[in-house]
């Protein structure tokens, strides 16, 4: 949970101009239009919040979350339809994002506490999660167990180590490592994540040589949990990232979990014979959009600017997310339809906040 570090394109102020900024290219431009059915599912995106809860003394808004800290420790932490890639939140909403991501998030979270207690204590909305207030260690762990995504640019680049950790020369781009390894990040309140080693942050001070060593242990039975569980369901979880904090002195998981946002995700069937033909691996993660963006000129460095998302390319991100949904849960994703998706969000978490008291 990180405060924003780059917002590209704030939403109309109003509603009302807002709904016009989406239907207006819908309607006047020359290219193909979309249906009605997915214009309202554009006009019905979560894109911000700015709630006063009882008792609430803080709120931030990061690249993803907003985040509202309740009197007592508790947090309310929003999913919003935004979608972030380079560090960078993109200018347009994804319909359904936010519940996709909160709701594989609550199912990991709930099939984890056996290794690791966390901090979810309930899901009032599908956009919503509600927990306690931990101490958060001001480290990402990254686990790898396949040589992908970041991993792969950097061995590209020809550099044969990561976060202090070796890597074998002869590979190729999303083999299978030997192991899998774990390659940790800062958590940056402002600007990029940094890629640190485990050595850097106990000699920093950033985390205990005692509490790194269990982040550890947890973070690598997490990750042979989410494998078991993505093999059961025909794939492969090729990475992911974990964040931790203290809660009365005890290491508890924060945040989401094995989610498209912060997880990358092969199909197990035709991985191996793809890797032998040296072909793409078919994926469900956030990477086609980090692509997409790269394809286009974007990387999220000084001076680039975010190109342009079409409705057409919305909605081809939504019913990926959708889809991963479906796939990495095995349950049939049900749409949550609201004519007043803020209004439905602040009712529901008044409601379980007077429960928690």
């Amino acid at each position: 949970m990180r405060h924003e570090q780059k917002i590209v394109a704030e939403s109309p102020t109003s509603e009302a101009e807002r709904q016009k900024e989406i239907i207006k290219p819908l309607c006047f431009r020359g290219h193909a239009q979309i249906k009605t059915k997915q214009i309202n599912q554009l006009m019905n995106t979560l894109d911000k919040t700015q709630f006063q809860f009882p008792k609430q003394i803080a709120f931030y808004k990061g690249k993803v979350r907003d985040v509202y800290t309740i009197e007592g420790n508790i947090l309310v932490m929003v999913a919003s339809d935004r979608i972030s890639a380079f560090d960078v939140v993109l200018p347009r909403g994804i319909p359904y994002k936010g519940q996709v991501l909160n709701q594989i998030a609550e199912q990991f979270l709930n099939a984890t506490r056996d290794i690791v207690p966390n901090w979810l204590m309930a899901t009032p909305h599908p956009n919503v999660s509600i927990g306690r207030m931990c101490q958060p260690f001001k480290v990402e762990m990254v686990v790898r167990g396949y040589l992908a995504g970041h991993a792969a640019r950097t061995y590209q680049s020809g550099l044969r180590e990561l976060c202090g950790v070796k890597l074998l020369e002869g590979l190729k781009e999303n083999d299978k490592l030997p192991q899998p390894i774990i390659t940790p990040t800062t958590k940056a309140s402002e600007g990029h994540d940094e890629d640190i080693s485990k050595e850097e942050i106990i000699k920093q001070g950033i985390v205990s040589k005692a509490h790194y060593k269990e982040l550890e242990r947890i973070t690598l039975k997490l990750y042979a949990r989410g494998q078991e569980m993505a093999k059961e369901r025909g794939l492969i979880l090729v990475d992911t990232k974990y964040e931790f904090g203290l809660y009365k002195n005890e290491i508890y998981l924060m945040d989401e979990i094995h989610t498209p946002d912060s997880s990358r995700y092969f199909y197990l069937e035709g991985y191996e014979e793809r890797q032998k033909k040296g072909e793409e691996q078919k994926q469900l993660s956030k990477e086609f959009v980090r692509r997409w963006l790269i394809e286009n000129g974007f990387q999220g460095k000084e001076g680039q600017t975010v190109p342009h998302m079409s409705d057409e390319w919305v909605n081809e991100i939504s019913n990926r997310y959708i889809e991963l949904y479906e796939k990495v849960s095995g349950k049939k994703f049900e749409k949550a339809e609201s004519a007043n998706k803020v209004k439905d969000v602040e009712a529901s978490v008044v409601k379980a906040l007077e429960k928690l008291a």
